[in-house]
């Protein structure tokens, strides 16, 4: 049908005010860039203020836009680079880190915690200020020289809580049943579909996990503040403090508004009392290339981020935070930092629960592929479990954190039976087949007794001959083992290294640092970190998300009105939302490589 002239004005005037704002939106772009081009100046006996907040995602790259559009400011990677660079940085004579409402998890927490250590070892002292503290925010401030606590302020180092979510009731009130198999005695990913409370397996592992996670806090917290493990224990089973009982208790070391702070540092630092204190904003720090202080220089080596469930296609890493991983993003990237040859090794950070078994198999491969040719190492952040651990089992070296959360070796898949739902809608519908099996994926009928038994030895082949054998395979141990210790069993990094799902303690520096001894650069020399893929900048992504016709593809769409809907409600139903998406990818057949990352510690 040939388009109306009305349309094709419409289109054209579309076209222009789309041209325009792109216009503008770059030029602000560039002039934001001509003020960033401009390096600080920094005066002798400078502090430098550095914020621990926010959702603290592994990388970001640095978009004036994207924060624009309300992305997330900071990133772990940029934080421990600010940190990095303060300690060899002359001017720079402390660290100010206002701890406030972390969002990173326990291994993150961990590796901020061993980034402060580091500073510290400089002979420069870091002052920790909180307004209020929870555990992981008092956790990240014990590590620092003082703690300060605003007057109003408190303390609640309750204790660890793990919460874990289940759907049942609503489904059966929905009409709604999960044929759902999973294969591994702790492969509790589907439970929260199929029960309405923890399994003895599943609360079997959760006290180990919280366990092994707590005592690590209480050792950490109650060796910093001079106590033994059992005071600290009886001080969290006390709490929560007001500002003045924490000092009371030896758990800080002032109750002080944040000028009294300024007051203090300057008193520590040599000031004179008609001297400002000179702070040092990390935005402006942040301008300070590494390079000029001796940093980031040296032989290649490729720092891959792979972050979020995993998925076909693309990999997405949108303004507003939210990333996944995609099998086509990250292989390829695998595979154009394996054929770089000036890249000497290559890291990868897994920061991920799991998703499609598929996606998973598609980029083990090219990190399969990659380690015959270079030196490949896993750093682990927060979570590296089910598809987390798939991808990452078959490189050089894997290092996690003590607190990282990783293991899920196991596999759940079914489908969402909706009869009773559509019955209470009153819809019917018919099917018409082809074919023994055909009926399987009905989601009016639950499996057959023949649908059932095809479908559990399709889901025991990827368990038994493609997870386990290729899990084995990387960590050089036999299949029976590692049946043993994987049956959707969640461990620690601690309790990972112990199994031998691991190799080494730390985080993403010390796997840049193994990367560098197996890639046999010299100790004395510097390596340069390269991003992979090129991180694009906004105006790309947003480009790039557009159809041969100037549209936002089906895909993006369907995305971005996902990312709306969640975008609206609160916490939980966010959850219970994203899970249902989860049920329903299992229809068509997806076996899912997931841990049970309902899962919350806090």
């Amino acid at each position: 049908m040939a388009m109306s002239r009305a349309r094709k004005i419409v289109l054209i005037i579309l076209g222009v005010l789309l041209a325009l704002i792109l216009v503008a939106v770059l030029g602000i772009a560039l002039l934001f860039a001509a003020f960033r081009s401009n390096a600080p100046t920094i005066h002798d006996n400078s502090v430098l203020a550095l914020s621990v907040s926010g959702p603290l995602p592994d990388y970001v790259p640095e978009d004036p836009l994207r924060k624009f559009f309300g992305g997330p400011e900071q990133s772990l990677t940029n934080l421990l680079l600010q940190f990095k660079k303060a300690k060899v940085d002359k001017r720079i004579t402390a660290i100010l880190l206002d701890v406030d409402g972390s969002g990173a998890g326990w291994a993150k927490s961990e590796e901020i915690r061993d980034a402060i250590a580091d500073f510290r070892s400089s002979g420069k002292p870091v002052y920790a200020y909180m307004e209020y503290g929870m555990n992981k925010e008092y956790y990240i401030a014990s590590a620092c020289d003082k703690i300060y606590v605003a007057p109003p302020g408190e303390l609640f180092i309750n204790g660890l809580a793990a919460d874990v979510m289940f759907f049942r009731g609503s489904l059966d009130k929905l009409g709604v049943y999960p044929d759902i198999y999973q294969i591994g005695k702790y492969k509790s990913a589907g439970d929260m579909f199929t029960q309405k409370s923890m399994t003895e397996a599943h609360k079997q592992y959760v006290n180990e996990l919280l366990d092994d996670l707590f005592n690590r806090y209480v050792e950490a917290t109650a060796k910093a503040r001079g106590k033994s493990p059992a005071d600290m224990k009886a001080l969290i089973d006390n709490a929560p403090y007001s500002a003045k009982a924490a000092k009371e208790a030896g758990l800080i070391d002032g109750v002080s508004y944040r000028d009294e702070v300024h007051k203090e540092i300057k008193k520590r630092l040599g000031y004179k009392d008609t001297e400002e204190l000179r702070l040092v904003r990390a935005s402006d720090y942040r301008q300070v290339d590494a390079q000029s202080l001796g940093l980031n220089k040296g032989e290649r080596i490729a720092v891959i981020f792979a972050t979020g469930d995993i998925g076909s296609g693309k990999s997405e890493n949108s303004p507003s935070g939210d990333q996944s991983i995609g099998s086509d993003t990250l292989s390829k990237a695998v595979r154009d930092a394996a054929n770089d040859k000036t890249i000497k090794a290559i890291v990868i950070r897994v920061d991920s629960p799991g998703g499609s078994g598929l996606a998973s198999d598609i980029i083990w491969h090219a990190v399969d592929e990659a380690r015959q040719k270079k030196p490949v190492v896993i750093s682990m952040s927060d979570v590296a479990a089910s598809g987390g651990y798939y991808i990452s089992a078959s490189a050089t070296k894997i290092v996690a954190e003590p607190s990282s959360i990783t293991g899920s070796i196991g596999v759940v898949a079914g489908k969402p039976v909706v009869k009773g739902l559509y019955d209470w809608l009153g819809i019917t519908n018919e099917y018409v087949m082809r074919g023994k099996n055909a009926g399987m994926f009905r989601e009016t009928e639950k499996f057959s007794d023949d649908e059932r038994a095809k479908f559990e030895a399709w889901i025991k082949q990827t368990y038994y001959e493609d997870f386990v054998p290729k899990v084995a395979k990387g960590r050089n141990k036999s299949n029976e083992y590692i049946d043993s210790v994987g049956q959707g069993r969640v461990w620690t990094g601690a309790q990972g290294k112990s199994n031998g799902l691991i190799d080494e303690y730390g985080g993403l520096d010390r796997a840049i640092e193994i990367a560098k001894d197996l890639a046999r650069i010299p100790a004395d020399k510097g390596v340069q970190r390269v991003i992979f893929p090129y991180p694009q900048t906004f105006l790309q992504e947003f480009l790039n998300s557009k159809d041969d016709e100037g549209g936002e593809t089906s895909e993006t769409q369907q995305l971005r009105q996902q990312r709306a809907v969640l975008a609206s409600l609160p916490e939980d139903a966010r959850r219970a939302f994203r899970y249902a998406l989860l049920l329903d990818k299992m229809k068509s057949g997806d076996a899912m490589l997931l841990m049970p990352f309902e899962l919350r510690v806090k």
